[in-house]
């Protein structure tokens, strides 16, 4: 028998299924929102509603969208002929904050990670290789993480996804965050910072 009321119970369980939200999280969120007042809970309801029904993702690229285009594939502004590939929209919020880019994105949606299940055929790489296909695209730079999964969806793309192309394939350079100090860098990081040296 459980210690709590099955709304909270049901509540707790929910947050639970949210990625970063253990049960401890879970319970803490599901607490505060009994304690808050009835508007405020109110609020974040109506927040989460009308997010899933005015947002959804873009046909084009998969970044989140209002309508059926995204602001970024809107824009005429931005060059057509350079594809950066994400692996998630909030990648794009990231890269954005720069001013660094003008290009389109391409956002697969996730990475690849057979002990998951996900394969190429679960995220948007069929959809990226249209694209290319199709778009006057003269670079694609690909800016998946720098983790396993990332460099394992990075490969994937550069060697089997835009191999039948000829389009230059550049990947995100890593190194040395700026105020590091070498001996607390990992080897694979001091590694790519060598291997992206560039002339002074």
């Amino acid at each position: 028998m459980s210690a709590y009321a099955k709304p909270v119970e049901v509540l707790i369980d929910e947050l639970g299924r949210l990625p970063g939200i253990g049960p401890k999280s879970a319970q803490r969120i599901a607490f505060h929102l009994l304690k808050a007042d009835r508007v405020d809970a109110q609020r974040l309801a109506d927040a989460v509603v009308e997010l899933k029904e005015k947002v959804a993702f873009c046909e084009t690229c998969f970044n989140v969208a209002e309508g059926s285009e995204c602001t970024i594939c809107a824009d005429a502004r931005r060059d057509q002929s350079v594809l950066c590939v994400v692996e998630e929209p909030k990648d794009i919020a990231a890269l954005e904050k720069t001013g660094a880019f003008n290009g389109r994105y391409h956002v697969l949606l996730g990475a690849i990670n057979p002990l998951e299940g996900i394969g190429p055929e679960q995220i948007k790489m069929r959809e990226l290789a249209l694209r290319v296909a199709q778009d006057d695209i003269t670079e694609v730079i690909i800016c998946t993480n720098p983790n396993l999964e990332g460099e394992t969806t990075a490969a994937f793309i550069a060697n089997k996804i835009l191999a039948p192309f000829e389009v230059k394939v550049t990947r995100l350079a890593s190194g040395l965050p700026v105020g590091g100090d070498l001996e607390y860098a990992d080897e694979l990081t001091l590694g790519r910072a060598l291997e992206g040296r560039q002339s002074l």
